[in-house]
This record gives structure tokens, sequence and C-alpha cells, in this order.
């Protein structure tokens, strides 16, 4: 066995990669375009170096053994690196093409990602962009690990050490409750007005009804949660349908509110939360990422200075 130096090549990590995700060789090497013998051989050479067995075999499938599942995290990890090195000397060559990965929530999917990116797009043509929607705990992680370049954010996380957050704006909530909910015609309501009230709110884990949950109980009361929805349009339907009211950001009724409802401001207490941008401490940032997010913060600033 050799243990002088150990000759891995990347080509022989992204076959191992495959058959790993896929468990399965043949499946593997369609996907690869290569023959399966030529998989198997690779993934052999890779176990003989590293002196270990990466997968036990089943039948015709194949499984990972407890090293292989540590092996291909770490492998991952080495992959993505070597392709953000890659993408980089492809964008010194050429820094106004460029690819900017962005993720975004569900509540600022309908308003705020649209006008910033159409209003980008009008002055940097040749930047494309992945844009990947996710809950607010996956957008941090993922902006973590590089799957995403950049995310917006709402509230923007103040204190982690691996994350710069810059915050654009501040919103306020306002409550959203049926045409002929009794304080339908209010111009505004303080939150204690809605202490009796069935919510329809985010699930547990949502940062928009830890938000709301926590505001009602600085306001002395806990809300009466009868019904959940997974995003902004099922919470709008519930209302709708008369089944609860809800609290939701301005920016996500900012078109319109739905059929038979009516949106009212909260102004006692005001329940708020920071909107804004997230990017990675621990890496440098790309050219044409950097272009994206110095516009960002300045169409807001700008923005900020109208309202």
């Amino acid at each position: 066995m050799n243990h002088g130096g150990i000759s891995m090549e990347l080509r022989q990590l992204q076959y191992f990669v495959e058959v790993a995700e896929r468990e399965h060789v043949t499946e593997a090497a369609v996907h690869l375009h290569v023959a399966q013998s030529a998989v198997s051989l690779q993934i052999a050479k890779l176990e003989d170096e590293l002196g270990v067995a990466l997968f036990e075999r089943i039948g015709r499938n194949v499984k990972l053994t407890q090293i292989g599942k540590i092996f291909l995290s770490d492998v991952k990890i080495a992959i993505k690196a070597i392709d953000h090195a890659k993408q980089k000397v492809d964008e010194y060559l050429n820094p106004d093409k460029g690819s900017i990965k962005v993720g975004y929530p569900s509540s600022l999917a309908s308003h705020l990602l649209p006008t910033v990116i159409s209003a980008f797009r009008e002055k940097n043509a040749n930047i494309n962009f992945h844009l990947k929607q996710g809950s607010y705990a996956s957008l941090i992680e993922a902006v973590k690990n590089g799957d995403l370049d950049l995310a917006f954010l709402g509230p923007v996380p103040k204190s982690d050490p691996e994350l710069e957050g810059h915050i654009l704006f501040t919103e306020r909530l306002s409550a959203l409750v049926h045409n002929n909910h009794p304080l339908a015609n209010k111009k505004t309501l303080s939150l204690n007005d809605l202490r009796t009230d069935s919510f329809v709110l985010f699930p547990e884990g949502y940062v928009l009804q830890k938000l709301v949950i926590d505001a009602c109980t600085q306001a002395g009361f806990t809300p009466n949660i009868v019904s959940e929805g997974e995003d902004m349009d099922a919470l709008k339907g519930l209302v709708s349908a008369g089944i609860g009211i809800t609290l939701l950001p301005e920016t996500t009724m900012f078109d319109a509110t739905p059929r038979f409802t009516i949106k009212i401001p909260v102004d006692e207490p005001q329940v708020k939360r920071t909107v804004g941008v997230i990017v990675p401490k621990n890496r440098e940032v790309a050219p044409s990422e950097k272009v994206f997010y110095q516009f960002v913060k300045d169409f807001f600033t700008v923005l900020e200075q109208y309202k």
C-alpha cells in the first residue's frame, strides 16, 4: 500500500461523490458518461491509496461505510473549493460575466427580490443569477458553506462570527384581518386588541412565527394559533377564508391584499423586522458578487431617502 504521497486525482473524487450520492455504480457511470469499469477502477484505486473501504457492496447497490461518510463530506467541501477557485479565475479573466448564487426567503419573493434584480440587470446584463428560495436557517447555512454567495434575509442575524450582515431597511408588521372582522374599520390597532382572536401563523421554527409570538408575549398574551401555513400565500388564503388573522411584514402585502381581507398597521407595540443581506466573512467574494453587493446597498440607500 502506498502511504508515501497520496496521489488522489480530482476525477477519482468526482467519481466517488457520484457513486456515493447515487449508491449505484452503473447509474453514476451513466451520469458521468463513462464506462462502468472505469468508475469501479478509479474507486478501487482510491480505496487502495487511502487504505480503507469507502463502500460496502449490497447486491447491485453500494452503501458508504462509516469512514466513507466522513470522507464524502470533506471531499464535497474540497471540490466546492476547487470549483470556487476556478470560477475566480474565470471571473478575473471576464469580471462582467460572472454568475451569482443568491438566496432569499419566501417573504421577499414577490416584491423585493424582483425589484432589486431587475434594476441590477438593466445595468449589468451579462451577469447571471442562480436564485434559490430557502428557509431562514437553510439560507444562513448555505452562505456559510459556499452553496450561496449571498442571501437576502429578515431579520438580519447580528452576532454570527461567520457572517457579515448588512441591514437594508426596517419594516413593520401589519395585521391582516377578514373584512367582516369587528375591527376591520380601524385605522390602526394595538396588539392587545387582538388578544382574543384566532391566529394563523407560520409553523414552529419559522422566524416570522417567533416574531409574532414574541410580540404578543410582550403585549401580555399568548396568541391562540388555530392553523398554520408554510408560505405567505397559504396564510393570506387562510385569512381570506375567515379562519383567523395574521401579522405579516409590509413588503409582503405591497402590491395588494388578498380578497375579503384588510390590512391594518399595528402601532402599539410596533412589531418590526430588519431586512438585509448576508455575505460570508471567511472567504473572498468574487468580483461580480462585490458589484452586486455594492449595488444592493446603494439601491436601498437611495430608496430610504424617498420614504
